[in-house]
């Protein structure tokens, strides 16, 4: 595919872009306080909608999965999570804010669709809060306080399938987990026990020498490995892999970009990751058949 340079119509600084589950729509989050909503197909874009309600820099932007409706979360430097609903085409409310965090919320994830309509949230007062909708409309409120102390800089979620379930004897359950990293430079594994979120690897993981920039939970497709991309302040990008269920965490430096790394990002299958680094450059790196991984492309940004 050709690039495509959109207008987004922001004021300010653009700090997170998010396609919807049939690419048809992206929402761009911004400085200046405000959401976008453009319709983009193949060379050509359109503005459908300005979402405004945050009262500070809007930080990251996530579609819940189409099964849910037109849902969008917004997290934001005032502290806010707000769930935006879309009822008419391109007409959205604020179906529900959240205003746990006692300070700016930094990063945002939806579960997987399997687990339900459920949405984890990162701060910088140092904690996480799980959201999961109920039937009566209502949320349930679940938090892992002091996740990271210093700060949350990002969470993401495991995928449903657990590892190894299609080469195992019949399906495992689905352990709820994510992972998430922070200011302290460290990337930790959380796992919901009865309804209570406990570290899953001891000790946390730490192999940055600064903050946690970003952290990423690769799809499986239900093979045996796990793996966790984390993205630094210090410049690097670091695979975390575990062979099986309970076994240790191992690190692996995949570069060195000598710059800041801001954002990690799996395709759906899982098997290229995409990394944006503080030298404006976005690359795309893919394992080879000897587990060496190699960048493929350079993206013109």
């Amino acid at each position: 595919m050709p690039s495509q340079k959109i207008e987004t119509g922001h004021e300010d600084t653009v700090h997170d872009v998010a396609m919807d589950y049939y690419g048809k729509r992206i929402a761009t989050a911004s400085s200046d306080h405000s959401i976008k909503i453009v319709g983009v197909n193949n060379n050509s874009s359109q503005h459908l909608a300005n979402l405004t309600g945050h009262h500070g820099p809007v930080w990251q932007v996530a579609w819940a999965h189409p099964k849910f409706g037109s849902l969008l979360a917004s997290c934001s430097y005032d502290g806010r999570v707000i769930i935006w609903k879309e009822g008419n085409q391109n007409d959205w409310i604020q179906a529900h804010v959240f205003d746990d965090h006692k300070s700016s919320v930094n990063s945002i994830a939806w579960a997987p669709h399997e687990l339900g309509l459920c949405l984890a949230c990162g701060s910088s007062d140092g904690n996480i809060s799980v959201f999961t909708a109920r039937a009566d409309g209502n949320w349930d409120t679940s938090r892992i306080d002091q996740a990271h102390p210093a700060g949350v800089t990002s969470v993401s979620w495991a995928p449903s399938m657990a590892p190894g379930a299609l080469v195992g004897s019949g399906l495992l359950d689905s352990a709820q987990k994510l992972c998430s990293g922070g200011c302290d430079n460290t990337v930790k594994v959380w796992r919901l026990y009865n309804g209570n979120w406990k570290q899953d690897c001891f000790p946390a993981l730490n192999m940055h020498a600064d903050w946690v920039r970003d952290v990423a939970w690769a799809p499986n497709l239900g093979l045996p490995k796990s793996t966790i991309a984390s993205a630094s302040q210090d410049g690097k990008v670091i695979l975390w892999t575990a062979a099986k269920e309970g076994d240790q965490w191992e690190g692996k430096v995949l570069h060195d970009f000598k710059a800041p790394v801001w954002r990690v990002s799996w395709s759906l299958t899982g098997n290229i990751l995409a990394v944006a680094d503080g030298n404006s450059n976005v690359t795309l790196w893919k394992e080879a058949v000897d587990g060496e991984w190699q960048q493929v492309t350079t993206v013109d940004a």
